[in-house]
């Protein structure tokens, strides 16, 4: 009985074709600030001068960049030699220390610097974390995290980006952040709220160690943001990463800007704690082989919950490209206040990101999406088709401006050989709908049978390019970066889906001799 129940489960789809592209969705289109944080910023920073302001704003800005200048200065072989063989590099990497690597070389912010943080940077670092956490929250829909580290912490930007996609879940979390202004302006903006979790602050790692013993000191979800690159020493990122990976029970987090340098070093950091964890775990099977005793355990080893559909080697690497993702947000009041914009989309800002997260574990073994399902053939889908229904919203936008979609329309194509061809027509989620239907949601699996859509689709006509990253194995420990092109005669229903995909949401694939094109 127990073996049919699993042939069963083997066989039966996972998606129905009305849902997978509610389970690819990942991306946001504009992401609007709530209301309580805009007002907590808005009472933080009331009664600055306004020309005071935005010439802070300019030297923060100016700060930024002078950061990135002394990331580019590192030498290429130190990065080179770091991927090629880490356990090298680790055997002459240093503790990393508050005083050399983190207060002394990243920025240290003064009252007037931490204002203009807030004011001027905030709204987007937490538009952009809002993004990656809900996707870790879409991608893994039973972790909720009770216990949280927050490296880094600045003015809280992960605090309230938690609340927001798991609210009520954070029981305790403890926040590292040396900028005494910043952890004042981080309380200062929370001390209005109602049911927070313990929140407790500390000024390093070191500190953190010394007041919670040993059994304590493992978090559920640990997130660094738009803080390693404000260590310029490529050896002290790598140790800081291993604290944090020490100090992770389950997910780990990382964020950098999305530049080629921010991109590089979340690249090296995916790297490294994989390397790391695959290491480890053969020493484990090793173990285990010798003592004839089963030591490994649900914790060994790692994979990439997200971006990555897969634990290989970046395929942009040695390319011109870098992965990145962007998240478009409404400008707040300060920001249209105090940051210099012209043209139409001044009300807006793009949040260009990188990131990784990475968690425990050993990658589910999931079926791919469009493996034994069943799907309507084009003359079936003619003779079903009802005309209204074919109708087109014309107010689809992509998400950097309008485009005009031409009609949609089936053409006859009698030996279309293509078993994929399926109805996405009314698959779009509903805007209006409540709490209990989102969470009953399709949600794509952490199998290797999701690509990631990696820059905006181009649209030409009937006509989609999508670049895609995505796994060539059912382990997922191998990927590659395809061009994947559709048209609206050859496979009218992916180009239906394709259209109404954006930078960054999840593309399925097909195993077996389909696993490429499978269009």
């Amino acid at each position: 009985m127990v073996k049919m129940a699993s042939l069963i489960s083997e066989t039966v789809p996972k998606f129905t074709a009305e849902t997978l592209k509610l389970a690819a969705k990942q991306s946001e289109r504009c992401h609007i600030v709530p209301a309580r944080l805009r007002d907590a910023i808005d009472k933080y920073i009331k009664e600055q001068d306004v020309m005071h302001m935005r010439r802070k704003v300019l030297s923060l800005s100016q700060s930024f960049n002078g950061i990135k200048e002394v990331n580019l200065l590192l030498p290429t072989s130190t990065s080179k030699e770091l991927v090629e063989d880490p356990l090298k590099s680790m055997e002459r990497t240093q503790r990393w220390k508050l005083k050399t690597a983190y207060g002394d070389i990243g920025l240290k912010y003064q009252e007037d610097q931490t204002v203009a943080y807030v004011a001027a940077r905030m709204p987007a670092v937490y538009s952009a974390l809002h993004r990656v956490l809900g996707e870790v929250r879409r991608r893994v829909p039973d972790f909720t995290p009770a216990k949280v580290l927050d490296f880094g912490a600045g003015t809280g930007s992960a605090l309230w980006a938690m609340m927001e996609v798991w609210p009520g879940s954070v029981e305790r979390i403890n926040l590292i952040e040396p900028s005494q202004s910043m952890q004042r302006a981080g309380q200062s903006l929370i001390k209005d709220l109602k049911k927070l979790p313990l929140i407790h602050s500390y000024d390093s790692i070191q500190s953190l160690s010394k007041k919670i013993n040993k059994s304590g000191r493992r978090h559920d979800l640990v997130i660094a943001s738009y803080v390693l690159g404000e260590i310029p020493s490529l050896k002290d990122r790598i140790t800081l990463v291993r604290q944090l990976w020490d100090l992770t029970d389950d997910i780990l987090v990382l964020v950098e800007p999305g530049t080629p340098q921010g991109s590089n070093i979340i690249s090296q950091m995916r790297s490294h704690i994989l390397w790391m964890e695959k290491r480890r775990t053969r020493k484990l099977q090793n173990a285990a082989s010798k003592s004839s005793k089963n030591v490994m355990t649900l914790k060994t080893g790692a994979f990439v919950v997200a971006p990555c559909p897969h634990d290989g080697p970046c395929p942009l690497q040695n390319t011109d490209k870098y992965c990145h993702f962007v998240q478009r947000l409404e400008r707040t009041p300060s920001q249209r206040a105090y940051k210099r914009s012209k043209g139409p989309l001044r009300g807006f800002e793009d949040e260009k990101f990188c990131y990784v997260a990475l968690r425990r574990g050993m990658r589910p073994r999931e079926s791919w999406p469009l493996d034994g399902m069943t799907f309507e053939t084009l003359k079936q889908m003619q003779a079903n088709r009802v005309p209204e229904n074919l109708d087109i919203d014309e107010d689809e936008e992509s998400q950097f401006g309008a485009e005009e979609v031409p009609d949609y329309h089936y053409e006859e194509q009698e030996d279309l050989d293509s078993a994929a061809e399926y109805d996405l027509e009314n698959s779009e989620p509903d805007a209006t709908a409540s709490d209990d239907e989102k969470e009953t949601e399709p949600r794509a699996d952490l199998g290797s049978g999701w690509g990631r859509i990696i820059y905006m689709p181009f649209r030409r006509g009937k006509r989609v390019e999508l670049d895609v990253c995505r796994a060539t194995n059912a382990e997922g420990t191998e990927g590659s970066f395809d061009r994947i092109v559709l048209t609206q005669r050859n496979s009218p229903a992916l180009h239906h889906q394709a259209r109404r995909s954006m930078w960054g949401d999840l593309w399925p694939l097909r195993s077996g001799k389909h696993s490429k094109f499978f269009m």
